[in-house]
């Protein structure tokens, strides 16, 4: 008898494979694009308005993709429930102390529907958890992108892994995508939150227009070690892996059930 393998609740074809990249690029070059781009020095910097826009539609056609690859009603419904939930508990913490409890689930279920599911239910649980609490504005694409790559990378992970190792597979990863978030989102808002330093200007940490790369790099590093890394990233770190290795487990064996119900085998 032929060992059954269950296929993700949202299967990734090439094409998917194909508009992820390029989302993931795209979204790439939307984050960091300030330290890309060679600009005359105390030249005015403005928002990326234009960004603004254009991510919500690059997560848009995403989401689409996925869809037309396999997400029937049911795949759809765990979906519903699970960014319900995520949006719930999101609200309980909000980030306060860096408690922040939406990434723990976003974990498990992509480990356990695999990366199509895991980058839908990063988009939908931000969103979702931001008409809830008020949260709308222009950090929310971002939110959700990033959050959308760690349900991605959760799903992304060797799938032969078992038992206790699995939980701290999971848990390593949590931590790693938790930093990964903070540092991420400091770098959609850096060059505007402090404004535009002037060039030479001993001690700054601001963005300097027109700067070396690696210059502008460093002071951004020392921006988010002081601002984020020790303080907001690592309550969420820390909230994050204990979460996963107390409730973990169980959450993992009641999804693993439902995607039996969801999930399309073959042999």
């Amino acid at each position: 008898m032929a060992e059954q393998v269950a296929v993700r609740a949202v299967p990734i074809r090439a094409r998917s494979v194909a508009v992820l990249s390029v989302a993931s690029l795209a979204g790439l070059m939307m984050l960091a694009w300030p330290l890309l781009v060679r600009v005359p020095e105390q030249a005015r910097i403005d928002p990326p308005f234009i960004f603004l826009a254009l991510l919500p539609l690059v997560i848009v056609v995403v989401l689409a993709e996925l869809s037309e690859g396999g997400m029937d009603a049911r795949v759809l419904a765990i979906l519903g429930v699970l960014s319900a939930v995520n949006a719930i508990i999101r609200g309980l913490g909000a980030g306060t102390a860096g408690i922040e409890l939406v990434f723990f689930l976003l974990v498990l279920a992509g480990r356990v529907f695999g990366p199509g599911f895991g980058f839908a239910l990063g988009c939908t649980s931000l969103f979702a958890s931001a008409l809830m609490t008020a949260g709308v504005g222009p950090w929310l694409p971002y939110q959700m992108l990033v959050s959308a790559w760690i349900g991605m990378g959760a799903g992304l992970l060797p799938r032969r892994v078992t038992g206790r190792a699995e939980i701290l597979l999971l848990v390593g990863y949590a931590v790693v995508a938790a930093y990964a978030f903070g540092l991420l989102m400091n770098l959609s808002s850096w060059p505007f939150a402090l404004g535009i330093a002037v060039p030479g200007h001993e001690g700054s940490l601001s963005f300097v227009a027109g700067a070396p790369l690696l210059e502008n790099l460093q002071r951004f590093g020392v921006y988010t070690l002081l601002t984020s890394t020790g303080t907001w990233d690592t309550g969420r770190a820390i909230t994050t892996a204990v979460m996963i290795v107390v409730l973990g487990p169980a959450i993992l064996a009641t999804l693993r059930r439902a995607s039996r119900r969801v999930v399309v085998e073959r042999r």
